[in-house]
């Protein structure tokens, strides 16, 4: 638990002078959607996506993670690997990952190569975040080539196989991923429900839960992960990152202002309407009508806006709730000025 009196804040660092007692900020990380915002195309997106991930390495970020999602033209990152490629060539040391690629779209082989071919451009740098969720609608899913009907059963699967091609060969192995095999790349089970985390427990893989859109089973996911591991190769301990929606300004006031657009993303979300980010506005109540205010406020409680003060009392509020090792931060800011201003603030406070 986190006593402040007063907070304040330099140039360089924030300061907290009067603490009784405080837990330790976990690792932070970024979940980056390239998010396209009103008024820009795919190019400005893309190129802000590096500039955040620059400044992201440069304020000690754990890692950067992309994630795909299709038709949704308010996302950008469908081409997931193609994007950490371009990130990792105009960034020099934090790491790069997927949170996740939606692992039944795609052969495991196919995987095996784009994340093997990505570790060898950017060695000791790479993460292979993994999810059974189609990122996309029904209709989607089928242009996808994937049937919903057998989404889940094959999942474990699919895993298996993606690990078999990702690891030592054989003399008599007739198909072998060039690049891929023998690769040291951490692969990471993503969930939002109990699903992955148990499957995650029993391989001894890092688990990531996605409190930052799905929040209701958060705490019985990471029971039965950690309750449930079994060490493996690449882990000895469970390892668990959280998800979650952060916005920093210098005020609440101005961070409530500037999370406006993460509702209003939410809001034509459950309206099943697409767009491109909206900017931030000053109340929602015109927009939005009570059951929605209800459903989103329900849907986004994790959701943390608010000053360096605020923000650091609600992250310690979360971690002594989960125990987590590390939070993955999805900003969902539509300027790209205000968004980078929010993580550097963010990195500021651990």
């Amino acid at each position: 638990m986190v006593f402040i009196d007063r907070i304040k804040v330099h140039s360089k660092r924030i300061v907290f002078p009067y603490v009784v007692s405080i837990m330790q900020i976990p690792k932070l990380s970024i979940l980056d959607l390239a998010p396209v915002s009103e008024g820009n195309d795919f190019h400005t997106t893309f190129c802000n996506s590096v500039s955040l991930a620059q400044h992201a390495e440069k304020w000690g970020y754990q890692r950067f993670w992309m994630a795909e999602h299709h038709n949704m033209p308010d996302i950008a990152s469908a081409a997931t690997s193609v994007l950490l490629s371009h990130i990792g060539a105009n960034t020099d040391s934090i790491r790069l990952g997927s949170g996740g690629i939606m692992l039944p779209n795609h052969a495991p082989l196919v995987v095996a190569e784009q994340f093997g071919t990505l570790e060898a451009l950017y060695p000791d740098r790479i993460d292979l975040g993994l999810g059974r969720a189609p990122g996309t609608d029904h209709a989607t899913m089928h242009a996808l080539r994937r049937e919903p009907e057998r989404m889940d059963p094959e999942f474990d699967e699919l895993l298996e196989e993606l690990e078999f091609f990702m690891g030592p060969v054989s003399d008599h192995q007739p198909v072998k991923a060039y690049p891929g095999n023998n690769s040291k790349v951490p692969i990471w089970l993503l969930g939002s429900s109990t699903y992955s985390a148990r499957l995650a427990a029993v391989k001894g893989l890092p688990f990531a839960f996605a409190a930052h859109f799905a929040p209701d089973a958060m705490q019985r996911a990471l029971d039965i992960y950690r309750n449930n591991f079994r060490p493996s190769q690449q882990l000895e301990k469970p390892y668990v990152m959280i998800g979650a929606n952060i916005v920093v300004a210098d005020t609440d006031k101005e961070a409530q202002y500037l999370g406006t657009t993460e509702k209003q993303k939410f809001l034509s979300m459950i309206r099943g309407t697409r767009s491109k980010l909206s900017p931030p506005v000053k109340s929602m109540d015109p927009l939005w009508l009570p059951h929605e205010k209800h459903h989103i406020q329900t849907q986004l409680r994790e959701s943390i806006h608010g000053s360096p003060e605020t923000v650091l009392n609600r992250i310690t509020e979360l971690v002594n709730r989960t125990q987590a090792d590390e939070i993955m931060v999805n900003a969902m800011i539509f300027d790209h000025q205000a968004k980078l201003r929010s993580y550097e603030l963010l990195s500021q406070i651990g």
